[in-house]
């Protein structure tokens, strides 16, 4: 399939995407360690006023953790510390015991629970007031007991790896977001709008959408802060630009465009981030009591096709998204759109199959 034909064949399937109403607006950007493949944005970043484009910016919510997992990864390298040291040994006020390590928290294995966290935003209006600290200590007070012990269940966390954003704070002497803008973005020369933590431009920034009819918007006066509220168009309802109270499990703000360069600098084999041990670390397969488990230290384990890559998906209040990464065939792609509901696996399967058919 020549260049054109798959041009259009991407096209095509986002058209259907946001005629059909699955999804307001969409960026799919696709990528090998040297070139953009492709970077498509199509429908609207808000559906009252403006298009999406390459230039809008969109939540990545749980995409976050990878970028989270790599840092911890370079600081350990860093710093000559162990995945098997506990975690209380740098963040001694958690309350889940010496058992947990830095590994199980990197492998969602601690056994920590994961109380629903669509709760866990504010309006961006609002950050200037917002106590990070004080919002963590309150989580932690309410859900501080295990539900199963370190390293025998594979059980995700949202509290896990907003812990090992204060570990990377503790071992960098900064804040989680000026480590990761400063050592991981600046390399990779992204830029704020690229790849960061704060809105860049509210001009240039989707709002997120529930289905109006759908259950998450039925549910909504109780799992979305009512200061979020925005308009009701058509078939969706609108989310107000906020910031996730974790930057470190879900509080990434990017470009699809960011993301392919993300993974340009994982598919590239000299790529300082991290290095040979943290690299290592960052691609091998856990286990939870002797069993493995579809996870490394920061990426998930999926398939399509009998092709196996690295992925990482993040979803929240209105916005939804997936990157991949396979580095057996040195390509890379990221989907992210502004719609909670909307079915990004399925529709990622559809796009690289024909990207890397052509």
């Amino acid at each position: 399939m020549d260049s054109d034909r798959i041009e259009h064949a991407i096209h095509s399937i986002l058209m259907d995407c946001v005629r059909g109403a699955r999804a307001p607006g969409l960026q799919y950007v696709a990528v090998t360690a040297s070139d953009v493949l492709h970077n498509v944005a199509l429908g609207s970043a808000t559906l009252h006023d403006r298009l999406m484009t390459p230039e809008t910016t969109l939540m990545a919510y749980s995409m976050s953790k990878t970028v989270t997992a790599l840092a911890v990864l370079s600081l350990i390298e860093r710093h000559g510390v162990s995945v098997d040291e506990s975690l209380g040994k740098y963040v001694p006020e958690h309350p889940y015991g010496d058992a947990v390590t830095v590994r199980h928290l990197l492998s969602h294995t601690g056994g920590l629970p994961n109380p629903i966290p669509i709760r866990w935003v504010h309006p961006a209006d609002a950050d200037a007031s917002f106590d990070e600290p004080a919002a963590l200590r309150i989580v932690l007070s309410r859900h501080g007991k295990l539900h199963s012990a370190p390293g025998t269940r594979f059980r995700y966390s949202n509290i896990g790896y907003w812990l090992l954003g204060v570990l990377v704070e503790r071992l960098s002497g900064v804040a989680f977001t000026r480590y990761v803008e400063d050592h991981i973005a600046a390399p990779l020369r992204l830029c704020r709008g690229d790849f960061s933590y704060r809105i860049p431009d509210r001009e240039l920034h989707a709002s997120g959408y529930l289905e109006r009819f759908g259950m998450m918007n039925f549910l909504r006066p109780l799992l979305v802060d009512r200061r979020l509220n925005g308009r009701a168009t058509g078939a969706w309802h609108e989310i107000l630009p906020h910031y996730v109270n974790g930057p470190a499990f879900g509080g990434l703000i990017a470009r699809g465009a960011g993301i392919g360069t993300f993974l340009q600098g994982q598919l590239r084999p000299a790529s300082a981030l991290p290095g040979a041990a943290g690299r290592r670390l960052l691609y091998e397969q856990q286990s939870a009591s002797g069993t493995a488990i579809p996870m490394t230290l920061g990426w998930h384990i999926g398939y399509c096709d009998a092709r196996r890559f690295y992925f990482k998906e993040g979803g929240g209040a209105g916005f939804h998204c997936m990157m991949r990464l396979d580095p057996v065939n040195g390509f890379g792609s990221v989907l992210m759109t502004n719609a909670t509901s909307f079915n990004v696996r399925a529709a990622l399967d559809s796009l690289d199959r024909i990207v890397l058919a052509g």
